[in-house]
């Protein structure tokens, strides 16, 4: 597909856009998520049935999910910022290892293939699943989070997977802080921070690992397209209140099961693609 293509052809790829970034607004609406978790099978799917090529839309789906984080993330940790509800020092503490994890996935994306890069989302995809369905809400494993070295191996890894996901760390960063004894309000807060420490330098990474690479949508930065990111991001935020709505009136037990149902579809939609 030609770099600047006729205005017509681009209609279908803008409508597909829009719907995408309506469902994955409602979505992390609903289930109090950043998005990304959602927006990168939305993307993939809608990527396949717009005709791009296989080895490389698993990539833009990552990285321009991570992309459309970077706002929100920013806009979030600033708000929780200001309300004193952010962990400052484990976000300090987290400032080289995490972005060192992300750095470490980005040159890996690089790499590996799509259906390795596909894998690595179905395999976490399933173990978020599992937890979100069968953890609780007791379950701990001290009443202080671990100092060094332990926190950077944990950072590392909490940017390293997220990365991999084109999620902002959320879902990880909030089990790490509860398990840790950490109220929730505290790990969603101090989550936004790290989200911030992994779209940044995700974003750039994931643009530089993709530059040269045929086969990426029009209007593409690397593994990142810009048109996606300049459509579905207004979307997401008109919608996303739909899904809070939504949400305010179902039980917090009742969504965490229903995101995990969510994630374990997601899962295996994608291990169900590795083997067609």
């Amino acid at each position: 597909m030609p770099l600047l293509p006729p205005f017509w052809d681009l209609m279908p790829f803008v409508a597909a856009l829009m719907a995408a970034g309506a469902v994955a607004g409602f979505l992390a609406g609903l289930f109090g998520i950043g998005g990304g978790a959602v927006l990168v099978p939305v993307f993939y799917q809608m990527l396949g049935a717009l005709g791009v090529e296989d080895a490389v839309r698993m990539h833009v789906s990552v990285g321009t999910s991570i992309a459309i984080i970077v706002p929100t993330s920013l806009r979030s940790a600033m708000s929780h910022l200001k309300r004193g509800s952010v962990d400052v020092d484990l976000l300090r503490s987290f400032a080289i290892s995490v972005p060192a994890g992300v750095v470490v996935a980005t040159i890996v994306a690089a790499w590996i293939s799509s259906g390795e890069l596909r894998f690595v989302f179905a395999f976490v995809a399933f173990m978020v699943a599992l937890k979100l369905l069968f953890a609780r809400s007791s379950w701990k494993l001290g009443n202080e989070i671990p100092g060094n070295p332990a926190r950077s191996v944990i950072g590392f890894v909490i940017g390293l997977f997220s990365t991999f996901m084109g999620i902002g760390g959320g879902v990880f960063n909030n089990t790490f802080m509860t398990l840790y004894g950490r109220p929730m309000l505290q790990s969603v807060a101090t989550s936004a921070g790290v989200g911030v420490l992994i779209s940044i330098p995700g974003v750039i990474g994931y643009a530089i690992a993709g530059l040269g690479v045929a086969g990426t949508p029009p209007f593409s930065l690397g593994y990142v397209n810009l048109l996606m990111v300049a459509v579905v991001i207004p979307i997401t935020l008109l919608v996303a209140p739909l899904g809070v709505a939504t949400a305010h009136r179902m039980k917090r037990r009742t969504l965490e099961v229903g995101f995990g149902l969510f994630m374990l579809f997601v899962s295996a939609r994608f291990f169900a693609s590795l083997l067609g």
